[in-house]
């Protein structure tokens, strides 16, 4: 009798799940678990993009949503934006680190954004990022993201885990992947904001395009990172360490800008059957750095980067209208929105 339970509850999840995908967008069963923008015009009309929220600093579940509504409205992209879900609540809980329900929806996604931090997800949820990884497909990386995985509780990834010393997979995901782990605060944290200056010598690179000086800018600090990067790594963005927290702030004098660290790059990697997966990776990224227009458009000109679309950037720059209200909640611990789920960041039809 027991296996046939076990059948039966399996069958329901399938039914539940199957339900979810299958719903409408902004339907109230689109929206009990995570959230979908449809995309109608624009280069990424067919394209999927899952942009996956779980770090408990830096409020990824407020900025992952704003990226996928202005890659919705503005390119085409269709975006589902999945979150760290409390199962008792059913509410975004960002310290909550051992679920991000929808995970399923990786294996027809063209493209990949995380936004995790510290995550101990379940084997169940982890296998559909370890198979998204090994068909080497492409993959965007925010802030915290270098050290998405501390893995407890299984065995079976352990490899992810951002102090990994295993042989050929030293630094788990976030330096193999990404291309460092978590390494230090190098700009003085809350105290030291970061302007992102363009690497000499790409200032044609695609990523690049249509950002004026000065418009990259956040409240959070730089990240050290070891250089050179690893790989093909290419640094496109070095973080100015400012004297204050204002955009307008002078360059630090001294050691820490001497070299710059970068804050944003590009590098590949490899699933298991030698496809070559492209990745753009920045430091910056949290839901205040979304304020500044440059940020903004430095993501979603990496995302046309990492699809392979990079010819389909305009000269003048990809557009980055912020969409509907959006006033991020400061970074720090605990300090995340109580009382949210996936359906407040729905977008009306």
């Amino acid at each position: 009798m027991s296996s046939v339970n076990q059948v039966v509850r399996a069958c329901a999840r399938f039914v539940l799940l199957w339900l979810v995908l299958a719903a409408p967008a902004g339907s109230l069963w689109a929206q009990q678990l995570w959230v979908r923008y449809q995309g109608t015009e624009g280069p990424g009309v067919g394209k999927h993009i899952v942009l996956v929220a779980g770090d408990d600093e830096y409020r990824s579940e407020e900025a992952l949503p704003q990226l996928g509504k202005i890659l919705a409205t503005q390119h085409g992209f269709t975006c589902t934006v999945l979150f760290p879900i409390n199962p008792e609540t059913g509410e975004i809980q960002p310290t909550y680190q051992t679920n991000i329900p929808g995970l399923e929806a990786l294996a027809d996604a063209d493209l990949v954004v995380v936004g995790l931090r510290f995550r101990d997800l379940p084997d169940e949820q982890m296998q559909h990022i370890d198979a998204y990884l090994r068909a080497g497909k492409p993959l965007v990386g925010i802030r915290t993201s270098t050290h998405a995985f501390n893995i407890r509780s299984s065995e079976t990834y352990q490899r992810y885990h951002w102090k990994n010393a295993g042989e050929g997979y030293e630094g788990g995901f976030g330096r193999q992947v990404l291309g460092e782990t978590w390494i230090a605060h190098h700009g003085q944290h809350g105290k030291e904001s970061t302007r992102g200056i363009i690497a000499p010598g790409v200032e044609d690179h695609p990523i690049a395009r249509g950002i004026e000086p000065g418009t990259i800018w956040g409240p959070t600090d730089v990240y050290t990172v070891r250089l050179p990067l690893p790989g093909d790594s290419q640094p496109i963005v070095l973080g100015a360490v400012l004297t204050g927290m204002s955009p307008d702030d002078a360059v630090l004098e001294g050691q820490k800008n001497a070299p710059m660290m970068p804050v944003a790059w590009t590098k590949t990697y490899q699933g298991d059957e030698g496809k070559t997966g492209r990745v753009f990776n920045t430091t910056m990224g949290a839901a205040t750095d979304l304020v500044a227009e440059g940020t903004r458009r430095m993501l979603v000109n990496g995302v046309y980067w990492a699809l392979g679309i990079e010819e389909q950037i305009p000269a003048s720059g990809t557009a980055v209208e912020l969409v509907g209200e959006f006033e991020p909640t400061p970074f720090g611990f605990k300090n995340f929105k109580t009382g949210t789920t996936p359906a407040d960041y729905a977008m009306a039809e």
